[in-house]
């Protein structure tokens, strides 16, 4: 995502990751002051930890497979999923096999244009039953201007910041420009990105934007970027989405194919 493509900075990879995590005190995350995650939105995310201090945030969609930001995930690293819950010693799963859509190209992400920016990763094991995965939104789904979408993910408080708490945190934010099939904007309706507020930061990159259908939450996207307020660098002014509808096909089939299938 823009501020940092989740680059986030904990040298030393996964001993590194493993140690502030174990010692940060409580602190905010997705940035503006966002609660706590609860219910089916907490309980479908997860974190994945890179080996070069990378955070990112990544959903539940079966037992055993989670889906993320493709550049969340780049070749020449190994990737790792925090299992353990709040308040626990950090424990590191093992992730056996990843796949990037074919279609991802990173240099069109860096140049803030739309790309298949989602990635399936089979686990080498399943999640704990703490863990819910959560459905793919309908292979018709759409969203409009000024619907709320909910965001849940383990990014930091504020720009720059070296903090997290390994809590997910929760935003409900609402549908700006122009959605489609290759990107949707969202911001802090109280602020409408004039001002910073409610919104997706670095470690938040591949948390999903979950729509309510009448109490029950299918996941339509994956934060891609942010943007600070009056699209400057930085966080709290608009969250960038990469729709699924256009990837759902690539992404039923590969579930399919890693011995995870999903509804089609």
């Amino acid at each position: 995502m823009r501020e940092g493509l989740a680059r986030h900075a904990l040298a030393g990879g996964f001993l590194a990751a493993y140690a502030i995590l174990s010692i940060l005190p409580p602190a905010t995350a997705m940035v503006g002051g966002a609660a706590p995650a609860t219910g089916p939105a907490g309980n479908g995310v997860v974190m994945i930890l890179g080996s070069y201090g990378t955070v990112c945030t990544a959903t539940a969609v079966a037992r055993d497979l989670l889906l993320t930001a493709a550049h969340c995930v780049q070749p020449g690293a190994d990737y790792k999923l925090m299992g353990n819950k709040p308040g626990e010693k950090p424990t590191l799963k093992d992730i056996a096999r990843i796949e990037r859509d074919p279609q991802f190209e990173l240099k069109r992400l860096f140049a803030h244009l739309a790309t298949a920016d989602v990635a399936l990763l089979k686990l080498a094991e399943p999640l704990t039953a703490g863990v819910t995965a959560v459905p793919i939104a309908a292979a018709d789904a759409s969203v409009a201007v000024g619907q709320t979408l909910i965001v849940a993910g383990y990014g930091v408080a504020m720009r720059g910041a070296d903090r997290l708490d390994g809590v997910a945190r929760v935003a409900k934010l609402a549908v700006t420009g122009q959605p489609g099939s290759l990107q949707i904007r969202l911001f802090d309706p109280a602020t409408q990105g004039k001002s910073a507020g409610l919104g997706a930061c670095t470690g938040d990159s591949g948390a999903p934007a979950f729509r309510d259908e009448g109490g029950k939450l299918t996941l339509v996207g994956v934060v891609s970027w942010s943007t600070g307020p009056n699209l400057s660098a930085g966080c709290g002014g608009l969250t960038g989405i990469t729709p699924l509808v256009r990837y759902r096909p690539w992404i039923v089939e590969t579930a399919g194919k890693l011995g995870s299938p999903l509804s089609p």
